[in-house]
């Protein structure tokens, strides 16, 4: 079972978060859940440059946050928070309610599987080689400290007159283990022979190891922060 299942979707509500959290009637349900659809789609257009990893959507009455997950946060911002401004007006404009928006740097872009599969797909629409992209995105992914990584392509590889996968498989990606945190992602690439899918696992390790990493790192800044004390004899 664990082999035909999306990770994420398996673990949410165990380990894993909703990405949309909130409470509605059964009368608003449908139509907040479009607008959730239309946040991330405007987003992910707008700003797919900015290595966009997750967009996260809480609700209360009128007011939405909107956490964006980015590896380029400051391309979001803007110069003097411009940029930031003028997405949040757009985003008003788009739902008609409060927006309040969050900007989440990913410290470390090889180890999203989504941000991994979307950099092969730019290579790819680039005409450059499958094969080259893959065994590249594979040793940057194992380099930047992951445990596993897996990435399929599917589609008229090489221009091929006939569909076919590629696999390619470093390390373990353990997809029955829950309490594994097992990254997902999923894209397309738009090519002149046709378009080309893509599938990326990557094994982050253990929830509770990647909270005590976070947890020591947060503890390290804190002491950086602190001001030294000078000792006067």
């Amino acid at each position: 079972m664990g082999q035909k299942t999306r990770p994420t979707g398996f673990r949410v509500g165990i380990v894993e978060d909703w990405r949309s959290r909130w409470y509605a009637s059964k009368r608003e349900f449908g139509t907040l859940l479009v607008e959730d659809v239309k946040i991330r789609n405007f987003v992910k257009t707008r700003y797919g440059f900015a290595g966009i990893a997750k967009v996260e959507i809480e609700r209360t009455r009128d007011h939405v946050n909107v956490n964006l997950h980015s590896a380029r946060p400051g391309v979001i911002i803007g110069r003097k928070g411009q940029e930031i401004d003028r997405l949040k007006a757009e985003l008003e404009e788009l739902t008609g309610r409060r927006m309040e928006i969050k900007i989440v740097e990913v410290n470390n872009a090889s180890k999203s599987a989504i941000l991994v599969a979307e950099d092969i797909a730019q290579q790819l629409q680039k005409r450059g080689s499958f094969r080259r992209a893959l065994k590249r995105q594979l040793d940057q992914v194992m380099e930047a400290g992951a445990y596993g990584v897996k990435i399929e392509l599917a589609g008229r590889l090489g221009g091929a007159e006939m569909s076919r996968k590629e696999k390619g498989i470093r390390g373990s990606i353990p997809l029955s283990t829950l309490q594994r945190h097992v990254d997902y992602g999923h894209t397309t690439a738009k090519t002149a022979q046709g378009i080309i899918g893509i599938k990326v696992w990557v094994d982050r390790g253990n929830y509770s190891d990647e909270e005590s990493n976070n947890g020591a790192d947060a503890q390290a800044g804190q002491a950086s922060k602190k001001p030294k004390r000078s000792h006067k004899r």
